[in-house]
């Protein structure tokens, strides 16, 4: 009985250290210009880009700048608070506390998922008054926003993983993985109209899974099936965050 106290009680302490982190990065970081820079006026560009000068319907943008947004939003956070807090010496205290590294990762991943959930409410509530657009099915939409912010979150923090102190240098090598990913995701062109190698390419891609479940949840045929999307989110997200807990306690190993 005192063994499973013990577990219980770590556990929660393990929760409530993953809670204040959390915390710590919405009051300290969701409002940096950088954060909403990369967050927020890219999936807008980008926007503007593709549908100026296009016969594009408007509802027919809107379950891809929800995934564009997300997928910019979501995975902002981690390679931005990262280096911070490695610059500001804020990171060796951390790691150094009782929490665990996971409970640690796990409160970057869980504020990446709030971050990009309140912002991709913006693109929804404007498609759905500005456009002609509808949500078919709430439940899914909500669960496609939800898998689809963790999976993006979690990339965020394996991203971070490098021992940089600059922040400028995980962007750059987050936006060398996170572009070409959206060029190939069926935002702009539907997958089955990609050449072959493309096609192949796309299935490699989060954001590829989550743009089908928005599509679906919009009610816009996808190229992915819904049950698969779900679940292959859930794999992506598994896998990059036991990837990141990898890599940031092989450098925390090393001393960088």
């Amino acid at each position: 009985m005192t063994a499973q106290r013990q577990t219980v009680q770590t556990w929660r302490r393990q929760l409530h250290g993953t809670l204040v982190i959390l915390k710590k990065n919405a009051l300290l970081y969701y409002l940096k210009p950088p954060v909403l820079i990369f967050g927020v006026l890219f999936p807008v560009f980008f926007f503007l880009a593709f549908k100026m000068g296009r016969p594009i319907a408007p509802e027919n943008v809107v379950p891809g700048m929800v995934a564009m947004g997300l997928w910019f939003t979501a995975s902002a956070v981690g390679p931005l608070v990262t280096p911070w807090e490695r610059r500001a010496k804020t990171y060796e205290r951390l790691i150094s506390t009782p929490v665990s590294l996971h409970a640690i990762l796990a409160g970057d991943v869980i504020s990446g998922l709030v971050f990009g959930t309140c912002l991709s409410l913006v693109p929804v509530l404007l498609g759905l008054v500005l456009t002609n657009a509808s949500v078919a099915s709430v439940p899914l939409l909500a669960a496609g926003i939800i898998m689809s912010g963790l999976s993006f979150a979690s990339l965020g923090t394996l991203l971070a993983a490098p021992p940089a102190s600059n922040p400028s240098n995980i962007m750059l090598l987050s936006n060398l993985v996170r572009l070409p990913l959206l060029f190939v995701s069926g935002i702009f062109l539907p997958i089955g109209q990609m050449p072959l190698w493309a096609q192949w390419i796309a299935r490699l891609s989060p954001l590829s899974y989550a743009s089908a479940v928005m599509c679906s949840a919009f009610g816009h045929p996808a190229f992915f099936p819904v049950g698969l999307s779900l679940l292959m989110l859930a794999l992506f997200t598994g896998g990059f965050f036991l990837a990141s807990c990898k890599f940031h306690s092989m450098w925390r190993a090393k001393g960088l």
